[in-house]
């Protein structure tokens, strides 16, 4: 009998070491204004350089116990002094999001998948970042057309 190898994510970029990297090489890509102190650019930068290469755990709220979707995401924005709620139906009821059309998403906003799922935009076209199922690490995530997000919101 061979061995069986899980097939990897068709939408994750699971290279722990360019996770690593991109924070220091932000600041080439970023425009004066996406650069810009918000609460989700803080938010993204404590997981980009926090959660990188965490594993997924569902219910999970700290690296060394694993972060799921929101918890990764709660603790980020918990950095921050916003408490958005620890759960997506939580966060979907808080009075600190403004929704935004999905298009005008910017670096650090929060993309939802459904009301289950939540991850942050990044500062690429159709990437964000968060944690994204069980057996993968916390990192970037490229949506298309059979994964997208369908609600965007921004923090205030």
């Amino acid at each position: 009998m061979g061995r069986h190898r899980k097939p990897a994510s068709r939408h994750i970029f699971r290279t722990a070491a360019v996770a690593g990297a991109v924070p220091a090489l932000l600041g080439a890509f970023l425009t004066p204004a996406q650069a810009s102190v918000t609460p989700g650019n803080a938010a993204l930068n404590w997981e980009e350089t926090h959660a990188a290469g965490c594993w997924y755990s569902w219910g999970g709220t700290s690296c060394g116990r694993g972060y799921d979707c929101s918890g990764v995401v709660y603790e980020a924005f918990l950095h921050e002094g916003i408490n958005l709620g620890r759960t997506t139906y939580d966060m979907l009821r808080s009075r600190h999001l403004v929704q935004i059309p999905v298009a005008d998403a910017q670096r650090g906003d929060l993309l939802f998948y459904g009301s289950g799922h939540v991850e942050l935009k990044t500062a690429w076209w159709h990437t964000s970042y968060g944690a994204h199922e069980s057996g993968t690490r916390v990192g970037y995530a490229h949506w298309n057309s059979y994964w997208a997000p369908t609600m965007a919101f921004r923090v205030r």
